[in-house]
């Protein structure tokens, strides 16, 4: 088969599969195996496939026609300006969750407008997963004092990685957001961000294959999916300094839920961000 032929025949297979975006998939995998993405097929298109890469190619696009995550698969993903590393254990990034990052980022500059680089300032992200959230932040504020909360060996060994790959100043903490004594020594934070498990436990066998590829402990929120949302009002947003803002990605149809319970913890200015899908994403609250 040609370097054509291979491309076509795995979008094919995908297409098959009734993957949602056939060509995009195939041809990442394509560039993984091949080194070569979709200018370079066009080129060298009529040319032979190789015996080797053209086997884990196959390989990769059968994983991928029967619902393993392509993040986990190319084995990075992106995320803001940065490439992280991905795989089984962790929640691969989403794009939705960069507007959590953009939002806490703005309404901490709108609430202190001298934040600048962020000297000083002390921020948290718990629940931290790949580290997404946390590294994020530590590139919007290069001089702020990060810390990454993640409780999960498999995810936080990629928390750690990440850190290392960006090399941003990002200190990760390996506690259970859940237990109370896990936020003494946070106290003075003016930044307080999270992407908690949100999805309710009756949920999530009804979610798409993709997703069932994914940690258990990333996606259940609970009987009704605010339990983290409970735990972050009730032990972390007293950690905040007065002024400070708390910030928090949700489920489309919890911005109410959570928004009371902010308002109930002592927060004021509740504001909720629609993410490109037109869904509520993203809560935002100060302590004033």
């Amino acid at each position: 088969m040609t370097l054509e032929q291979t491309y076509r025949e795995g979008r094919r297979r995908l297409e098959k599969a009734g993957i949602d975006s056939p060509a995009f998939d195939a041809v990442c995998l394509f560039e993984r195996h091949f080194g070569m993405d979709r200018q370079g097929l066009i080129l060298h298109g009529k040319e032979a496939a190789e015996e080797e890469p053209s086997r884990r190619f196959f390989a990769d696009i059968d994983e991928r026609a029967q619902g393993r995550p392509l993040q986990y698969l190319l084995g990075v993903w992106p995320f803001l300006n940065m490439e992280l590393a991905v795989g089984e254990g962790v929640l691969a990034p989403r794009e939705e969750t960069e507007l959590l990052v953009r939002e806490g980022a703005a309404r901490l500059r709108r609430e202190r407008p001298q934040a600048g680089d962020g000297a000083g300032l002390l921020a948290a992200d718990l629940c931290s997963g790949s580290g997404a959230v946390a590294l994020g932040l530590a590139g919007e504020f290069p001089a702020a004092s990060v810390r990454a909360v993640e409780w999960f060996p498999a995810a936080f060994q990629f928390l750690t990685e990440n850190i290392r790959r960006t090399g941003r100043a990002v200190e990760p903490v390996r506690l259970d957001v859940l237990r109370p004594e896990s936020a003494q020594g946070f106290a003075g934070l003016h930044l307080l961000a999270a992407n908690p498990p949100y999805v309710a436990c009756g949920d999530i066998p009804s979610l798409q294959k993709e997703i069932q590829y994914e940690p258990r402990a990333a996606l259940d929120g609970g009987g009704d999916g605010l339990v983290f949302y409970r735990a972050i009002a009730a032990h972390w947003v007293p950690c905040l300094a007065q002024g400070g803002v708390c910030a928090v990605e949700i489920g489309e149809d919890q911005a109410q839920a959570v928004s009371e319970l902010f308002r109930q913890a002592g927060l004021s200015q509740v504001e909720v961000t629609k993410d490109f899908n037109g869904f509520d994403r993203v809560v935002t609250a100060v302590k004033s």
